[in-house]
């Protein structure tokens, strides 16, 4: 069945304003609820000041998301995507129990 052009510029011009907004969803990944399942299982907190000593005695002084080998945000930056939490983004001076030291 054949189209008019206005009919064309019309169907595309939906098409890109729908690709845009399906990439600007895509690209910026949601922060770490604190309810969140994972987040609670492994004791997340979004600043390390936060976290339970008594309950989490592998806990360390200077430990924090910011230099965990799961955290892939860029060096610098306030929150970043965290491998532990599928890519949600997590606050780079926050700690949770999976914590491994950055080689």
């Amino acid at each position: 069945m054949p189209c008019s052009r206005r009919q064309f510029i019309a169907f595309a011009a939906v098409l890109t304003s729908a690709g845009a907004l399906v990439k600007e969803a895509a690209a910026a990944p949601a922060a770490v609820a604190p309810n969140d399942p994972t987040a609670m299982a492994l004791g997340y907190k979004p600043s390390a000041a936060q976290v339970d000593k008594a309950k989490y005695p592998k806990y360390q002084a200077g430990q924090m998301c910011g230099k965990c080998q799961f955290f892939q945000g860029k060096a610098g930056a306030p929150t970043g995507p965290c491998q532990m939490f599928g890519g949600k983004l997590v606050n780079a001076g926050g700690w949770c129990s999976a914590y491994v030291k950055k080689a």
